[in-house]
């Protein structure tokens, strides 16, 4: 089966690095959501709601909003993107499918990567992946690349299998793994343990009660600013090697909301972490939140 994932993973990854993204310099894509499908009215008429979603520029981004047992808002939802710390999901679930470990929590609150990287190592790097793969029913995810087998931010995924994996932890998931996982994804801290703040997207442009799992990558070791858990300031106004991403991704109230992000090369942590919140509020929005 991911035989043939992987196949097609590699050839998108390879056309979206030959082409370098999709930064392009145009204006900023208004994108209309036809298929932001509003709950049936009582004539039983489903009326079809077009919302316009601005897609910052040079940004190339994926999203979807899940909700009811139906995709009501998407953007290129199979468009594959490198995971970041996305991932960590997977990592989480193969780790659960063995036992509790103490390295979980900080994985999945804070975004520990040492965490990550000791249970990527014990549990079997790729492996993990193509098994966790195999078990949701994911088609776009894939391990990172063969010469980069410890790089398990560089797995590929897409908006489509990041809903899929949440709708499995709501659903066919043990309750025991629910629990650990969706427990400590609403516990989110403000700064992951790299200093990153990381209450960008979701956290940042929506009310709670939500989960959520962010993913940042490309952006150096350290931000310019170290985040801390004070007040969260006022905003102001391929696999994409060598660019940021940063996703934000989760269950808000009775929604799944993905956003994928792929930011141009030199894109700045605080100008990235603006845009996807602003994206964010937009897409909420556009799928009736």
């Amino acid at each position: 089966m991911l035989g043939a994932v992987g196949r097609r993973v590699g050839a998108v990854v390879g056309l979206g690095l030959a082409l370098g993204g999709c930064a392009d310099g145009r204006a900023p894509v208004v994108v209309e959501s036809s298929s932001a499908v509003r709950s049936a009215s009582p004539e039983g008429r489903s009326p079809v709601a077009r919302a316009s979603v601005r897609v910052p520029d040079g940004v190339r981004a994926s999203y979807a909003v899940f909700e009811h047992g139906r995709l009501v808002l998407q953007h290129h939802p199979h468009r594959v993107f490198r995971s970041a710390s996305v991932i960590k999901l997977l990592i989480a679930l193969d780790q659960l499918e063995k036992g509790d470990d103490p390295l979980l929590g900080p994985m999945l609150r804070s975004s520990d990567d040492g965490a990550a990287s000791e249970l990527w190592r014990r549990n079997g790097r790729g492996a993990i992946v193509t098994r966790m793969a195999r078990k949701i029913g994911l088609t776009e995810t894939a391990p990172p690349p063969a010469e980069k087998p410890g790089f398990w931010g560089y797995s590929a995924l897409s908006a489509a299998d990041v809903v899929k994996i949440y709708r499995y932890l709501q659903g066919r998931a043990p309750e025991r793994a629910r629990e650990k996982v969706l427990g400590e994804l609403r516990r989110a801290t403000r700064c992951g343990t790299d200093h990153f703040d990381q209450y960008f997207g979701i956290p940042r442009a929506l009310k709670r009660p939500w989960a959520v799992k962010q993913g940042w990558s490309g952006f150096g070791d350290a931000p310019g600013r170290p985040c801390s858990h004070g007040a969260v300031p006022a905003l102001g106004p391929d696999l994409g090697v060598g660019r940021p991403v940063l996703h934000t991704t989760g269950i808000v109230g009775d929604k799944i909301v993905v956003v994928l992000t792929l930011q141009p090369a030199g894109t700045s942590f605080s100008t990235a972490y603006r845009q996807v919140t602003g994206l964010t509020r937009e897409v909420f929005r556009a799928a009736g939140g």
